[in-house]
C-alpha cells in the first residue's frame, strides 16, 4: 500500500481548526540500528506559553529552531517498545533532514501509561530538564536517548527509579542527586502537570504512544500520526503540512 493511500486528506475539527490525518497505527517490530540515537541532535531550549490546540510549552524540551514553520508535537512513553523504534530509527532521520535546516522542530510531551514505572520514567524526564535546560540543555537529549536505548521489557522494573538514577550517573552534564532532590519534593506537582498534558493528548485523538501531531503554525493546518511509522511518512506528511 503507497502513501498516497494511507495519506487521506479529510476535514475534521480538531481545536477548531482543519485537520489533515495521516495514516493509521503500525506495529511492525523492526531490527534497531546500532548506531546510538544521541550522536544525532539540534539546539534545545525552553519555550512558555501554549501552542496549537492550547497545548502547553512551559516545562517541555523543545528540539530544533525558534523560528520554524511546522510544529512536530511528539507524545511518547519510556516503556513502549514503539517509541523506541521511533528514537533509534526515525527520529535521527527527522532531526538530520528538517529539525537541523529549520524546517521543523520538536516538542517533547510525556504521555505514560504503561505502569507505575512508566510514570516514574516521566517524571524523572521532567526533573531532567528542570536541572539541565539553563546550564546544559543538550545533557537531557543525551539522557532521554541513554533511556530508550537500556529499555527492556515494560513492567520488569528496568525503568525503576533506582535504575533511572544509576543511568544519569552515566550522563555527562547530569546530576543525580539533583534529579533526586527534584523528585523528591516537586514529584506531585510534575504528575498534575503530566496528567494534564495526557488529558489534552487525548481531547485531540491522540490516545497511544508515539503519537504525533504536526501543525503549520503561518496556516494554522494539521496532521496527525499515530505509531512507529516509518520515515519515508513522516517525510510525507511533514512537507504535506509545511505546504498547506
Amino acid at each position: 500500500m503507497n502513501d498516497s493511500t494511507l495519506l487521506t486528506r479529510r476535514r475534521a475539527v480538531l481545536g477548531g481548526l482543519a485537520t489533515l490525518t495521516v495514516g493509521g497505527s503500525v506495529y511492525g517490530v523492526t531490527t534497531l540500528i546500532s548506531d546510538s540515537s544521541s550522536s544525532v541532535s539540534a539546539e534545545m531550549y525552553s519555550a512558555t506559553g501554549t501552542g496549537a490546540f492550547d497545548i502547553e510549552l512551559t516545562g517541555h524540551p523543545i528540539m530544533g529552531k525558534h523560528d520554524v514553520p511546522v510544529d512536530l508535537y511528539y507524545w511518547s512513553e519510556y516503556q513502549c517498545p514503539f517509541c523506541a523504534q521511533f528514537n533509534t530509527e526515525t527520529l535521527p532521520q527527522i532531526i538530520r533532514n528538517f529539525v537541523t535546516p529549520g524546517d521543523v522542530r520538536v516538542i517533547f510531551i510525556e504521555f505514560p501509561y504503561l505502569g507505575k514505572d512508566s510514570m516514574t520514567a516521566a517524571v524523572m524526564d521532567q526533573c531532567v530538564w528542570r536541572t539541565v535546560n539553563e546550564s546544559n540543555p543538550q545533557a537531557y537529549w543525551q539522557w532521554h536517548s541513554a533511556v530508550f536505548e537500556a529499555q527492556e521489557e515494560k513492567n520488569s522494573g528496568w525503568a525503576s527509579k533506582a535504575n533511572l538514577l544509576d543511568i544519569s550517573q552515566e550522563i555527562d552534564g547530569v546530576s543525580a542527586d539533583s534529579i533526586e532532590q527534584c523528585m523528591s519534593t516537586d514529584r506531585q506537582a510534575i504528575e498534575t502537570a503530566i496528567e494534564s498534558d495526557s488529558q489534552r493528548a487525548r481531547s485531540i485523538g491522540i490516545s497511544g504512544t508515539p503519537g504525533f501531531v504536526l501543525y503549520n503554525r503561518q496556516s494554522k493546518k494539521a496532521g496527525k500520526l499515530v505509531g512507529a511509522q516509518p520515515y519515508g511518512r513522516f517525510k510525507s506528511a511533514i512537507q504535506q503540512v509545511k505546504n498547506t
